[in-house]
């Protein structure tokens, strides 16, 4: 029984594919065309998919698609007939009525035939966390910018039933209120808000006076947007000129510098927002009162909240689905497939890992690193060995590029399209930060630990191998280089059974250090997707200040660089324009 699952036309599309209820193969488009956020048909990741897993079209039972296309038209509908309206913004909700129909369009790019299960978006969401949560029954919050309708919901699960309980609707939308957030700190939406959440603790909640006045907190579950702060629904802005005469400041201009009152608003629209989504957690346990969580939606990406709702919140136990955005519907959406053509469940185990993505073959990478005339050093039998040296490079202070196996899906890099570094150097996340990642400086990087030590150095009793919550740093070790301005960190634990050679770098960075930690960041530079293949990790190499490049098997050394390698990018498909205010 295979079964592909479908997200696009939004932003991050993504293909899975599951074979007798496992998830087989999981990938976002962006990997392979390089361009973030690819929001077009997941093209390259349906071809890879369905090569992961030997079938061809002729062996799909189903394909499930992430949301409701006709109710979702109702909304855009419904949006560009609203007074006020400017003309550019009905004439692109006017065009987006009138492109491709989704369902259409996957017979039209694949060729396939078969049945096509539609999936409620938020019910996707839904699907995502929980049936991959290992949970027999739970309660399960959604919360995003929008879906069809529904921006927020209220469900309880047991066995293969998921039942909405309540929810609330666009244009309400506590996605959209942090969206409008991160548009007025200058930062792009529905990638900046990862940004306003690293912001938020080097400020102090000084204007949650102000901040509550843009969104009220109602009863049980409801709350409600006040519109003369927000212009979304008319123009192609989130946030509309009263929000600036409220916090009695302009918004600020892209890259422009960050102030203390900046600081101040994203830590004030961070409380508000865990606020709110602690009252919802305690609610939903009034309606489902079981001791287990899942959470999904993109608003279950902000990790400080999370870890409100699980310290302070009713439930006992938390599973966040990894690729909690729009890219994890592809998996809710196919597991729900499943439930409904089969009537069991897909998988009753917990999510372990996430390395579903494509890999590179040694032999491949090799003939790749031939013809570029590059020295390496060559580790294809003697993976003791490479661990040594990338060990003895790490304590040296170099960063290190690792690319080792199966890519990860979702947003994190979580040890197979990794930067790593040693997390002891005071100056190591700043180096990172502006020769690297060139990117902010006080975007914060995690901590990777061996599962086993993680309590001896994080307040965390409990595997966290998807970096989806935060804790406090408890360690004897000083470890500036992972430890956010707060003393907090994003932790991603890690077992041998998930990740073999990634564990057994740590353990043997341990065994001479007595640290079981490294850094962990993604690898890419600023503005680029997580490299994927043998030839994207080649290029952001090439153009980065990366000491060290570990491409499977294999090592290069900056020193070793060809000048080709500085300049190089593989060519990409060509832009398309992503009018988030028009998609929404």
């Amino acid at each position: 029984m295979n079964i592909v699952g479908i997200s696009c036309g939004y932003h991050d599309s993504a293909c899975c594919l599951l074979q007798n209820g496992r998830i087989v193969a999981a990938a976002q488009e962006e990997r392979f065309s390089r361009i973030k956020n690819d929001n077009s048909f997941p093209v390259a990741a349906f071809r890879y998919c369905l090569d992961q897993a030997a079938v061809s079209i002729a062996d799909i039972a189903c394909v499930a698609f992430y949301e409701d296309p006709a109710q979702k038209l109702a909304r855009q509908l419904w949006m560009g007939m609203l007074p006020g309206v400017t003309q550019e913004r009905r004439a692109a909700i006017e065009r987006r009525a009138l492109a491709t129909h989704p369902l259409e369009e996957i017979r039209l790019v694949t060729g396939y035939e078969g049945p096509i299960e539609v999936v409620d978006h938020h019910l996707s969401h839904a699907g995502s966390a929980y049936f991959f949560s290992g949970f027999d029954e739970a309660a399960i919050l959604t919360v995003d910018g929008v879906g069809e309708w529904p921006t927020t919901t209220y469900s309880s699960a047991r066995d293969t039933e998921i039942k909405r309980l309540d929810q609330v609707d666009f244009p309400d939308s506590l996605g959209l209120f942090y969206a409008a957030i991160t548009d007025y700190l200058g930062f792009e939406v529905n990638e900046g808000e990862y940004k306003v959440m690293g912001l938020a603790p080097y400020g102090r909640p000084r204007y949650l006076d102000k901040i509550q006045q843009i969104v009220e907190d109602g009863a049980k579950g409801q709350y409600r947007l006040n519109f003369s702060y927000f212009s979304f629904l008319y123009q192609d802005r989130m946030f509309s000129d009263a929000l600036c005469e409220l916090l009695g400041a302009p918004a600020r201009a892209s890259g422009a510098e960050i102030t203390q009152f900046h600081m101040d608003v994203a830590s004030s629209a961070q409380r508000l927002l865990e606020e709110i989504l602690l009252a919802k957690v305690r609610y939903l346990h009034t309606l489902a009162p079981s001791e287990n969580l899942c959470m999904a939606g993109g608003v279950a990406l902000n990790v400080v909240a999370n870890s409100r709702c699980l310290n302070e919140g009713p439930f006992r136990h938390l599973f966040v689905q990894p690729a909690a955005g729009d890219a994890g519907g592809c998996l809710g959406a196919a597991a729900i497939a499943h439930v409904r053509r089969i009537g069991a469940r897909p998988d009753r185990e917990r999510l372990r890992h996430v390395y579903l993505g494509p890999s590179n073959s040694v032999e491949g990478t090799k003939r790749i690193l031939d013809s570029s005339g590059v020295a390496y050093r060559d580790y294809r039998h003697d993976e003791t060995g490479l661990i040594d040296t990338i060990v003895s490079r790490l304590i040296e202070g170099k960063v290190v590029a690792w690319v080792s196996g199966r890519m990860e899906f979702g947003p994190r890099s979580l040890g197979a399209r990794s930067i790593i570094a040693d997390p002891r150097h005071p100056e190591m996340r700043d180096r990172i930060n502006a020769l690297v990642k060139k990117r902010e400086a006080f975007r914060p990087f995690a901590p990777v630990v061996l599962e086993e030590f993680a309590a001896q150095h994080f307040a965390l009793d409990h595997a966290s191998p998807f970096m989806l919550e935060v804790c406090q740093v408890t360690s004897a070790i000083r470890l500036p280089a992972v430890t956010h301005v707060d003393g907090s960190a994003r932790v991603q634990t890690v077992t041998r059974g998930a990740n073999r050679r990634f564990a057994d770098l740590l353990r043997h960075f341990h065994e001479r250090t007595g640290c079981p930690i490294l850094l962990n960041t993604s690898f890419n530079l600023r503005g680029e997707p997580i490299v994927c293949s043998a030839i994207d990790a080649i290029s952001t190499f090439g153009r980065s200040e990366i000491d060290v490049l570990v491409l499977e098997d294999f090592v290069v050394d900056r020193a070793d660089v060809p000048q080709a390698w500085r300049t190089f990018r593989p060519n990409t498909r060509a832009a398309l324009e992503f009018d988030v205010y028009a998609m929404l």
